[in-house]
């Protein structure tokens, strides 16, 4: 009944208006944003970012959410007409979606993607509800040693997700923490690596370091390529955008069977979006009767990952509201805002602001909903944002990210900052080093290091602090196994191997 009460709070703050007016245009932004391809939910958000300055706490976060799950709906679009995914968690609807349009079949391929984001969205949302206020009110039990192990186990699983760059991933940790060393030391006053520069001394600000990385670096990346970039012939004419019985019979048992997949994968710090779609599909591909028709245009080898990558986008805010900790890239972007707006995200954002809390939550629903409406009815409309020419795309990222940078502090600095920051990002893409480590470090690097500087003047220096409880030698535990399973699953193949070669052959 509890649960209930607050649900019914969050719905009188979700309907408001102008609540109502963000979500809708965040739903319809996001959606064209997961449908150009480089543009993706983390560089929306975080080009957008200076805009919610000026907002009320609850709408720039319902407008924010809007624009994530809005772009996961969005992201199959160009999968399924170009073969070219919005982002990283549509790669899995390029392998049957394009086949399905090639077969005459496109109506079908944009409805069901569409029709299982909505199903896979509606019931992680519900799961988000009978979660949320267990599992803030056992985050209220965290003191300073057991938040700095929550962190280090979402760093080291963020940085060990790709287990073939797991050196890759701690270095873009390390860079990220180190990111967040620049100024005055709040604790004694004193500067550190600010190089005698007073625009320095109050830090580099995360914003600047996710719109770099994420904004500028995708210009740069896409720079070698623009003079021979052709905007490909993009179907806008389409019949009744819908299913058959028959295909919805085939693909309703995927969805259900997909979702708490892509939820439970949302909810582990770092892991997102392509990693639950891709498991959805090979999971969907194992059990089928007819596996061969995967990747020839199978309906379930499209409606799974899209239930699962919008399950993902849900599962993601959890821990990024309850214990604020962010469960992927856009929600790392998402917990910058939730600190600039002022508020402290983690088990007390449900105590001292249930209305911004249970409002966020609350209008999932509602933008599941309209992006539901969105992406059905008018799919023939929207997908004209295909066509744009890059050569006029990505001017404009360029001119929102600056001025995005520059009413943050009014600094010329920051521009140096920002390209710097852009190039890094461009680097990092082109040796393949993940990005996701260096933008979580930069987020919760500095709550780390106070939350690390708290234990020690509580245990007068001793590290032994981190080993009192119960919560903190779990985390421990599971920072250990994240950092070490990559290699133990290396062993155990090796080994596997060797029997398989080792077998006498008659």
């Amino acid at each position: 009944m509890e649960i209930f009460n607050h649900l019914m709070q969050g719905f009188a703050v979700a309907l408001t208006p102008l609540n109502l007016a963000w979500l809708l245009a965040g739903s319809i932004l996001g959606t064209v944003l997961g449908m150009l391809p480089g543009l993706g939910p983390s560089t929306g958000i975080a080009l957008l970012l200076p805009m919610t300055f000026g907002m009320r706490p609850d709408t720039a976060l319902i407008a924010m959410a809007a624009i994530y799950y809005g772009a996961m709906f969005g992201g199959s679009r160009s999968s399924i007409l170009l073969n070219v995914p919005g982002d990283g968690a549509a790669v899995a609807s390029c392998f049957d979606g394009y086949p399905m349009a090639l077969n005459g079949q496109a109506e079908a391929a944009l409805a069901i993607s569409a029709i299982a984001s909505f199903i896979g969205g509606l019931i992680a949302t519900i799961a988000f509800v009978l979660v949320a206020l267990p599992v803030a009110r056992f985050a209220l039990r965290f003191g300073p040693p057991e938040y700095f192990c929550l962190m280090v186990f979402a760093l080291a699983a963020t940085a060990a997700i790709s287990k073939e760059a797991l050196l890759k991933g701690v270095i873009s940790l390390v860079l990220g923490l180190m990111l967040t060393t620049v100024g005055l030391d709040f604790q004694s006053g004193v500067p550190r690596f600010t190089f005698g520069s007073v625009e320095l001394q109050m830090g580099i600000d995360f914003v600047v370091v996710i719109i770099g990385i994420y904004g500028i670096s995708e210009v740069f990346v896409n720079l070698e390529h623009i003079a021979q970039q052709i905007t490909r012939p993009v179907q806008t004419k389409f019949g009744r955008i819908w299913i058959s019985m028959a295909q919805w019979k085939r693909s309703i048992g995927p969805i259900l069977r997909q979702t708490p997949v892509g939820f439970f994968v949302g909810v582990l710090p770092g892991a997102g979006g392509t990693i639950a779609a891709l498991m959805a599909y090979n999971n969907e591909k194992q059990i089928s009767k007819h596996p061969e028709e995967f990747g020839k245009g199978a309906i379930e080898g499209l409606a799974a990952p899209e239930a699962a990558n919008n399950a993902c986008s849900v599962g993601a805010m959890i821990p990024m509201m309850t214990l604020g900790v962010p469960g992927s890239g856009t929600t790392a972007v998402m917990l910058g805002a939730l600190l600039i707006l002022g508020l402290q995200p983690g088990p007390l954002l449900f105590e001292q602001h249930p209305d911004v809390a249970w409002g966020v939550i609350a209008s999932m629903f509602l933008g599941n909903i309209a992006c539901a409406f969105i992406n059905i009815p008018l799919a023939g409309l929207l997908v004209r944002v295909l066509s744009i020419p890059p050569k006029i795309l990505y001017p404009l990222v360029v001119v929102l990210a600056f001025l995005g940078v520059y009413t943050i502090n009014f600094s010329i600095m920051d521009f140096y900052l920002l390209v710097g920051l852009g190039f890094v990002g461009y680097l990092m893409k082109k040796f393949k080093v993940p990005t996701a480590p260096l933008i979580l470090a930069s987020v919760v690097g500095a709550s780390m290091e106070s939350s690390f500087r708290q234990s020690l003047m509580l245990s007068n220096g001793s590290l032994s602090i981190f080993f009192r409880s119960g919560i903190s030698n779990a985390l421990l535990i599971a920072a250990f196994l994240s950092l070490a399973w990559p290699f133990i699953s290396d062993w155990r193949a090796r080994k596997k191997r060797e029997k398989s070669v080792d077998i006498p052959i008659d």
